[in-house]
């Protein structure tokens, strides 16, 4: 069979993509990268906003759309919020949960096999970077967030699994690994591991020759200064995502976040002392409950001190069944959005001025996929996007690059070392 995989939402849900791509074409499948030539489509969908459920929904239509035959598989966050409305879409032949996500392959396959269509199971050409799930679920409470109940409790992959799979990607060539996890800094906690985190990340770089390895998303109250030693290993990327969510402290305590501006400040100052030319990325939701003028300004004037290299800006959206969406004082979702893009537009500047310190410099990049124009583009290990000319074949290849100049918000590169 020909099937065709898409991801939308967080990292997690790419790892899950991934690693359920490389089981159906070890079953004989061939994967393909357009919809039209699929007898299948598996869609990782997305639950965390309205507006991540809608395009999850409008995704789906759209390959039911280029595709008419395509039987469509709708499994992950969103399957599991609305299984019945998933059903419905056109295209739809199953839904599989995220709790029976793992046994996808077993569900989808015996409908796929008495097709008797047999394609020889070509192997994709897999990303540059590979995402290793090494944890999943979140026993955080969040006041605004579904992701508990649709996830589960915290639960971490063995030590010695996460290994193997990180030294198999190695042998396939693989340049770059992200350790992801609906709550990564919890890793190992459910294992008895004190100090799961850095365990793991230890044991990574010592028992791999991995050139680069990079974090996913990191909660502020699962870190402290000591864990940035870290980083006296250079292959582990420069590159730290904490979420803020806000930038008010009253904010915070009705999100149920546990950290303050104060506690936030100083933990990334702290990793900016150890770590040269660090690329500090986090969240912000705009119009949470309650949040009246006064602390949207002091939730942006602290945005505003933290100069982020990126700011993934979100209007509040409210969740149905999370302790949030019955709080007073809802925001208007006009306001949400005005409030949205104000920080969107402090982000834009926040961005240029990190990307503009680097122009002149030399760095690593590791390359991605040719452009349309011709251009190769790829990445810094503190996360810069890049793109420059290439004769050949870059794809998974590791140069050092002289930085131009910043334009359309990506740095311009001059590839130096062959």
């Amino acid at each position: 069979m020909n099937v065709h995989f898409e991801s939308l939402g967080c990292r997690v849900n790419q790892s899950e993509l991934e690693s359920l791509l490389r089981r159906f074409a070890a079953s004989g499948h061939t994967i393909v990268d357009d919809p039209a030539q699929a007898d299948i489509c598996v869609v990782n969908t997305c639950a965390v906003t309205a507006l991540a459920e809608r395009k999850s929904r409008q995704r789906i239509r759209s390959l039911a759309r280029a595709n008419p035959m395509v039987r469509i598989a709708v499994v992950g966050c969103y399957a599991t919020y609305s299984p019945q409305r998933c059903a419905d879409l056109p295209g739809v032949a199953w839904v599989v949960s995220n709790e029976d996500k793992e046994r996808a392959v077993d569900i989808i396959e015996p409908a796929s096999v008495s097709s008797g269509t047999d394609n020889g199971g070509i192997s994709p050409r897999l990303r540059t970077r590979a995402f290793v799930k090494v944890q999943d679920g979140c026993d955080n409470h969040c006041t605004y967030c579904i992701v508990r109940s649709l996830r589960g409790p915290s639960r971490s992959h063995p030590l010695s699994e996460v290994v193997v799979q990180v030294q198999a990607l190695v042998a396939s060539g693989c340049r770059e690994a992200v350790l992801t996890g609906v709550n990564l800094g919890s890793y190992g906690r459910d294992l008895g591991l004190s100090n799961g985190l850095t365990t793991l990340v230890d044991t990574v770089l010592a028992h791999t020759d991995l050139p680069r390895l990079r974090l996913s998303s990191l909660e502020p109250w699962e870190l402290d200064a000591a864990f940035f030693r870290l980083w006296e290993d250079s292959r582990l990327c420069r590159q730290l995502h904490v979420p803020l969510q806000a930038g008010c402290d009253e904010t915070l305590r009705r999100m149920g976040r546990r950290t303050t501006t104060a506690g936030f400040a100083s933990l990334i100052k702290a990793a900016r002392e150890v770590i040269p030319d660090l690329a500090v990325t986090t969240d912000v939701i705009a119009g949470f409950p309650g949040e009246e003028e006064a602390a949207f300004r002091a939730s942006y004037d602290f945005v505003a001190t933290m100069e982020f290299a990126r700011l993934h800006v979100f209007p509040y959206s409210p969740r149905p069944g999370t302790p949030a969406a019955r709080l007073p004082n809802q925001i208007p979702r006009a306001a949400r959005n005005a409030r949205a893009r104000e920080m969107l537009g402090l982000a834009a500047g926040q961005a240029l001025r990190f990307r503009q310190q680097f122009v002149g410099r030399e760095m690593a990049v590791l390359w991605e996929q040719r452009r349309s124009d011709g251009t190769w583009t790829g990445l810094t290990d503190n996360y810069l996007r890049v793109v420059a000319q290439g004769h050949g074949d870059w794809h998974n290849r590791l140069t050092l690059t002289r930085l131009r100049a910043v334009q359309n918000g990506c740095l311009v590169g001059e590839i130096i070392e062959e």
